[in-house]
């Protein structure tokens, strides 16, 4: 497969509450613990839970809910992290989902070699399994920290995610 992700066992810190499940992630995981990588096209990118993820959930959880809807034929997804900054466009084709990538940023500078295999093929289950390992991790450590959250929006919508995918 040319796009999975590896999602590791990342420490956790002690978090009463937070304002929303991104600021949540952002003070649960410490600075030095274990990255999530993504493959695109046989390339790793790393993700660090504490920075990149947080500002990635916002637009995850909404870009996985709409490649499942059959009514949408395409969508575009910027991630805005520092360390992982990439623009998606991406059109269903069938079971499928072609997305064409422009990357801007990411660590290990592996830009240049990520826009030249900027094109990917995935199945649409494939995509949407790969991300909700990510949010099954993520709200695991949640649930287990007891981690109070003001707003449970995006959250909640993960665990739908979820559930549905059991």
């Amino acid at each position: 497969m040319s796009f999975w992700l590896q999602v590791g066992s990342p420490e956790t810190l002690e978090v009463a509450s937070a304002a929303d499940m991104a600021h949540a992630t952002a003070q649960m995981y410490p600075m030095n613990t274990e990255d999530a990588i993504l493959f695109w096209n046989r390339v790793p990118v790393r993700l660090e839970y504490r920075y990149d993820i947080p500002v990635l959930l916002d637009d995850l959880v909404p870009l996985l809910e709409e490649v499942q809807d059959p009514e949408i034929s395409q969508t575009e997804v910027y991630w805005g992290s520092d360390t992982f900054s990439a623009d998606w466009n991406i059109a269903r084709d069938g079971d499928s989902l072609r997305i064409n990538s422009r990357w801007d940023s990411v660590h290990g500078s592996y830009e240049p070699l990520l826009n030249e295999r900027s094109q990917l093929t995935v199945s649409i289950d494939s995509f949407v399994a790969e991300w909700l390992k990510v949010l099954r991790r993520i709200t695991s450590d949640l649930a287990l920290r007891h981690v109070r959250l003001e707003d449970d929006d995006i959250a909640s919508r993960a665990r739908t995610l979820l559930s549905k995918a059991s």
